[in-house]
This record gives C-alpha cells, sequence and structure tokens, in this order.
C-alpha cells in the first residue's frame, strides 16, 4: 500500500464515495491527534492521497511516519 517516493511514505485510496472516504479521514484524524504527527493529505470525492514525512527531522521518513502509516493500515483491515 505504502511506497517510498521524495523522503515520504505516500499511499493513494479509493473508496465506494465521499462519505466512506470521508469517515476514513476522521478516524485517521484522531489517531494522528493521539500520535501527535499529522499527514499531508488531500480528498477528491473517493480518493484520498495521504504522504507522511517527519518535518522536525529534516523532512524525511522517521519511526513516527511507520507507525502511524501501520495504524492507517489497520483501519482499513
Amino acid at each position: 500500500m505504502w511506497k517510498e517516493e521524495d523522503n515520504m511514505l505516500k499511499a493513494s485510496i479509493e473508496f465506494d464515495d465521499f462519505v466512506e472516504a470521508f469517515g476514513f479521514m476522521s478516524r485517521v484524524a484522531i489517531i494522528a491527534e493521539k500520535m501527535e504527527h499529522h499527514p499531508n493529505w488531500s480528498n477528491v470525492y473517493n480518493k484520498v492521497n495521504i504522504e507522511l514525512t517527519t518535518h522536525d527531522a529534516g523532512n524525511t521518513i522517521t519511526e513516527k511516519d511507520r507507525k502511524l502509516a501501520k495504524a492507517i493500515e489497520d483501519l482499513l483491515n
């Protein structure tokens, strides 16, 4: 699901409709806030694009990104 590119973990996820995509984003937002690590992301209709990188570490992939990526994957399973 995740690919490493430009010092980021990136994923593009497609849902059945906007409501499902937005509901997913709401669940991710709660997790991200608890982890104090927030994604760069966008949503157009049923697609959610996510980019994870750690700005405090010089915009590179860290364990924080990998943990959030795993938590996001767990929501989809």
